[in-house]
């Protein structure tokens, strides 16, 4: 089963103006991503709109950009939906497409432990042959308790844990054996989370600023922790702008700052306002956003 590691960015899907898949934005996205070092490509999560997608259009996001990436990294898909068949069946095209990783997110509704576990391995079952890792957000259980249970699913090959307990964390990290892999999903926490043994991230800011986190990583594997919580104050600096102006809106806005026009969000993002653009761009120079995209 496959470790994976690094900064992967959970990535935007772009949108035409007549809010279809812009599949040569989303080609230029990825090969973008890739030159500045993206160490693999998490799709159709949270930040990629999988949710607010039909279940073509996600299995479209996921051909093109495995076509497009053609084997430079590995590609994971967010496969999870409310309907298990759904989930079950976008598995299962992942790994007929050529996937190298499912996921799903926790859906909407699930309350008890034992009901989360049937829904995992109900999807995981989907593509027995791929690794498949959970994505952990506010769970309504016991996390650790959860991972434990977890691991008994023969294709579970780790976690997205995003959350800021990063005593949560190391936790979890010690529950890792050789090939499990743990990757933290809240960006704002990427350091600490490297510092307390995660593999690696996946985030939403990583589509504008991939550089920033993989030097953060390179940071501290070397034992330069000074320089990577320098870096992680100067990311947070650019997503709390982000968020000022509506996150989903914001980050599709700075995408264009750097010559990547992925369009409006769908609901439940929401775009800009008019002269928000002009307003957020001023305030991403404040905090050298261009310096941090650059890297």
């Amino acid at each position: 089963m496959s470790k994976f590691t690094g900064a992967w960015p959970a990535l935007v899907t772009p949108f035409t103006t007549t809010n279809h898949v812009n599949i040569p934005v989303l080609q230029e996205l990825a090969e973008y991503l890739i030159q500045k070092g993206a160490a693999g490509f998490y799709l159709c999560g949270s930040t990629g709109q999988g949710l607010s997608m039909s279940l073509p259009e996600r299995k479209l996001v996921l051909e093109t950009v495995l076509e497009q990436v053609n084997g430079r990294i590995p590609i994971m898909t967010q496969v999870g939906c409310l309907s298990v068949p759904e989930a079950v069946d976008l598995a299962r095209h992942a790994q007929e497409a050529g996937a190298d990783a499912i996921s799903s997110i926790i859906p909407p509704g699930y309350r008890s432990q034992e009901a989360l576990f049937a829904y995992f391995a109900a999807v995981a079952g989907g593509a027995p042959d791929l690794p498949f890792l959970a994505y952990i957000l506010s769970p309504n259980v016991d996390t650790v308790a959860f991972i434990r249970q977890l691991q008994t699913i023969s294709n579970m090959a780790g976690i997205k844990y995003t959350g800021p307990n990063m005593y949560q964390m190391r936790q979890i990290t010690q529950l890792r054996n050789h090939d499990w892999t743990v990757f933290s999903g809240m960006d704002e926490q990427c350091v600490f989370a490297a510092m307390w043994g995660s593999n690696g991230n996946i985030g939403s800011t990583l589509n504008v600023m991939p550089g920033l986190y993989r030097e953060i990583h390179r940071s501290c594997h070397r034992g330069d922790i000074d320089r990577a919580q320098s870096l992680q104050l100067q990311a947070n600096q650019i997503t709390e702008r982000l968020h000022d102006f509506g996150f989903m809106g914001a980050l599709r806005a700075a995408l264009g700052f750097l010559g990547l026009d992925c369009g409006d969000p769908r609901l439940p993002g929401l775009p800009l306002q008019a002269g928000e653009q002009k307003t957020l761009r001023e305030q991403l120079e404040v905090v050298n956003f261009f310096a941090a995209a650059d890297l």
